[in-house]
Parts: structure tokens; C-alpha cells; sequence
């Protein structure tokens, strides 16, 4: 009973991950539509999102796995980082992997995370409602100023570049 649990969350987050280069693959061909000029979307392009589905099914497998060891920070330690560890490793193992992810667009990659994002965040928002107002202060301040720090690089670049 408990391995068909485990087996049916696989497989979960495996259609989901699945869905996530499905939407990658979409903004890339959406992005290539309105500027021809971009990432083409190639073989290459497919084995990199298959790459970056396994990086990221393995990451998962990982984090299960490291449940078990007694070690308080190595079991809080987001699932994030072990796809971007393994992502690194295997990286630094083949370069075959390096040459595949680079065929996907970066935009088309961060639309369908940032979706997923505020969908899970969405999703708490009744935990957001038991903090304090105090947090909203703080959020404003730090929303404003990443805002202006972003608009003031940008103008000491643009500055920097003559333009």
C-alpha cells in the first residue's frame, strides 16, 4: 500500500514536470512567432527540456530519500536545491547536458516557474491571512525597493552604454 503511495506521487509529479515543459515548449514557440530572431526551437530544444524533466524527477527522488537521514538540515533542505545540485553535477559530468538545456529559451523557461509560483502561493493564502498586517509594511517597502534599485541600474547601464 505505502509503494503505491510513493508510486502515484511519482508519477504526480512527473505529469506535472511533464506539464511544465509542455508550457516551456509553448512559450518558446510563442516567443519564436513574435521574434523570429530567438531561440529556435530545434532537437536539441526537446532533448534539453527531457534533461531538464530528469534533473528535476531526480531532484525530487533525492529530497524523498534524504527523509530518512537523521540530520535535521539535510532533511529541510528544499527539493530546489537538490535539482539545482544535481543539475550541477551532471552539468559538470557531460557537457552533452550543458549543450541541450542551452537550446531552451530562458524566458520560455521562467513564465511556466513563475505561473507555478503564484499558483502554490495562491494556494496558501489563508496561512497568509494569520500573519500579521505588519508583514504588508515590509512587503511594500521591499517591493518598492527592488523596483527602484532595478530602475536605477538599468539607467546607470543605459547611461554607461551611450544610450
Amino acid at each position: 500500500m505505502e509503494q503505491s503511495k510513493t508510486i502515484n506521487k511519482y508519477v504526480k509529479y512527473g505529469l506535472v514536470l511533464l506539464l511544465s515543459v509542455g508550457l516551456i515548449l509553448f512559450t518558446q514557440e510563442i516567443k519564436l512567432l513574435k521574434n523570429p530572431e530567438s531561440t529556435p526551437i530545434s532537437l536539441m530544444t526537446i532533448y534539453g527540456l527531457i534533461v531538464l524533466w530528469v534533473f528535476s524527477l531526480i531532484g525530487i527522488g533525492i529530497s524523498d530519500l534524504v527523509q530518512k537521514v537523521p540530520v535535521k538540515f539535510i532533511r529541510d533542505f528544499p527539493i530546489l536545491g537538490w535539482v539545482s545540485i544535481t543539475s550541477l553535477v551532471l552539468c559538470m559530468a557531460s557537457d552533452f547536458f550543458v549543450q541541450a538545456i542551452q537550446a531552451v529559451d530562458f524566458l520560455s523557461i521562467t513564465t511556466p516557474i513563475l505561473t507555478f509560483a503564484g499558483i502554490s502561493v495562491a494556494d496558501r493564502l489563508v496561512d497568509l491571512r494569520k500573519t500579521s498586517w505588519k508583514v504588508a509594511i515590509v512587503a511594500v517597502f521591499v517591493f518598492t525597493g527592488t523596483y527602484i534599485g532595478s530602475a536605477l541600474l538599468a539607467q546607470l547601464g543605459l547611461t554607461l552604454a551611450g544610450n
